[in-house]
Formats: structure tokens, C-alpha cells, sequence
């Protein structure tokens, strides 16, 4: 994976951010938000939160059940709820679901209260991760490319606007090798920028 900076301004580092020292993960499903998020968030010391997880948990049902029962229109307002909750907090990391960034809310809240980390990925390596994965409800289509290729077309642009940082994607990278070189770069990246805070 390759580590590109994103244009938008960074905070000189996690404990620094303003307005809170949040790292948020956000893109497609199968992107390895969860896996390489929470070892990254360990390397950076930081608490490491699945939002999809934790709305399991609250409803004491998984995510397909909630579909069902509710609709993707239940989930999302469910979602938005959650995600201002750990929002709300200060110091931790959370990979966000694929589907989070569709609210304009939800993308404020995660542009105001934390650094955003965009796990980018192809089309053809979500149908590698999830050829075994039949519990997503997005993904219950004839034609899994076909969805894959909406969900990017539609989400794609949502992710880049609110980045600070992406992860493109690339190839030989092992989930630890992948988080090892984002939890440097974010170092790196937040020690240069406290460096030139300090020195202007």
C-alpha cells in the first residue's frame, strides 16, 4: 500500500488535534478498515472501536437483522447516532462502516472531530476479501462487480472529501506490514508539523 497525503491541513499531532484527538477510518468495504485499523491504533496507542460492531451492540442484533427489520434507512439513523457518540470522545481510534459518509452530517462530524484516514481499494480486490462473505446486505445483488462498481462511484468522491490522509492501494502488503507503514507515516507526518508549529 502507498501512503499519499491528502491537501487538507493536519493537526501537529493525535494528542494535539483540534478540536479532538480522534483517528477516524473511513472507506469501502473490504478496504481493511477494521484490521488494519485496530493494529495501527494499537502501534499508536490509541483505544480501537468498530462503528458497526458497536451497533451490534447497542441493538443486541447484527447488522443484517437490522436491514431487515428496519431498512437501510433504520441502520443509517442508528449509525449517525452511534458515530456522534465516539465522536464525542477525545483519544480514540474508529473504523467507520462503508456506508457512514452518506450523511453530510456524518462527514462533518468526522471532518471536526478527528484526522481521517481514506483505506482506498479496487473493485477487484473487494471481490477477492468478500467472495466468501455473504452477510452484508449491500452486497445481496445479482451482480456483486455491478454493486461494487456503484457503491465506488457513489462513495469514492464522499471519501476524498473529507481525507486528510489515504492509503492507495498496492500490492505484497501483509495487514501488519500495511499498518506499520501508516502508524510511521502518521508519526512522521504529525512530528514535521509539530516542528514547524513550534518553529513559526
Amino acid at each position: 500500500m502507498r501512503i499519499v497525503a491528502f491537501p487538507r491541513a493536519a493537526s501537529a499531532s493525535i494528542s494535539a488535534m483540534n478540536p479532538a484527538p480522534n483517528l477516524f477510518f473511513v472507506g469501502p468495504m473490504g478496504a481493511g478498515k477494521t484490521t488494519i485499523g485496530r493494529r495501527a491504533a494499537e502501534l499508536l496507542g490509541l483505544p480501537f472501536f468498530d462503528l458497526d460492531h458497536a451497533i451490534e451492540q447497542h441493538c443486541g442484533a447484527d447488522v443484517p437483522l437490522i436491514f431487515e427489520l428496519e431498512g437501510e434507512g433504520g441502520f443509517r439513523k442508528r449509525e449517525t447516532m452511534i458515530l456522534a457518540q465516539f465522536a464525542a470522545r477525545e483519544g480514540i481510534a474508529l473504523a467507520t462502516g462503508g456506508g457512514a459518509v452518506l450523511a453530510e452530517e456524518n462527514r462533518q462530524v468526522l471532518k471536526a472531530r478527528g484526522f481521517v484516514v481514506y483505506l482506498e481499494t479496487t473493485v477487484d480486490e473487494q471481490m477477492k476479501r468478500l467472495a466468501r462473505d455473504r452477510k452484508r446486505p449491500l452486497l445481496a445483488a445479482p451482480d456483486r462487480r455491478e454493486r461494487l462498481l456503484q457503491l465506488a462511484a457513489q462513495r469514492g468522491p464522499l471519501y476524498r472529501e473529507i481525507a486528510d490522509f489515504t492509503v492507495a492501494p498496492g500490492h505484497g502488503n501483509s495487514v501488519p506490514q500495511a499498518a506499520q507503514r501508516l502508524a510511521n507515516t502518521l508519526r512522521e507526518r504529525w512530528q514535521r508539523t509539530s516542528s514547524e508549529h513550534f518553529a513559526a
